[in-house]
């Protein structure tokens, strides 16, 4: 308990643009997390699916690449949320 307060002035001094670059930090790192693990995901279970049945494997394989760029599209978004948080706070 003694330790919490002993951070409590340094806390209070915390700037905007610091706790910005944080909250940056998060925002990349947890949509590149989330989208990695979606797309390990989304292909293991397309590569399942095609073991299972070889005879519709072009239309897995189009379907798995149009889900990758869906799922992509969210780890840019946390890179413009990212970059917006870094450049906009002054």
């Amino acid at each position: 308990m003694g330790i919490l307060f002993d951070f409590m002035p340094m806390l209070l001094e915390v700037t905007p643009k610091a706790m910005a670059s944080l909250g940056a930090g998060i925002a990349i790192g947890m949509g590149a997390l989330g989208a990695t693990i979606a797309m390990g995901l989304a292909a293991g279970k397309a590569l399942d699916a095609g073991s299972r049945q070889p005879g519709i494997f072009s239309k897995i394989q189009t379907l798995l690449l149009t889900s990758i760029v869906f799922i992509e599209s969210i780890a840019i978004y946390s890179l413009v949320v990212a970059l917006l948080l870094i450049f906009t706070v002054k």
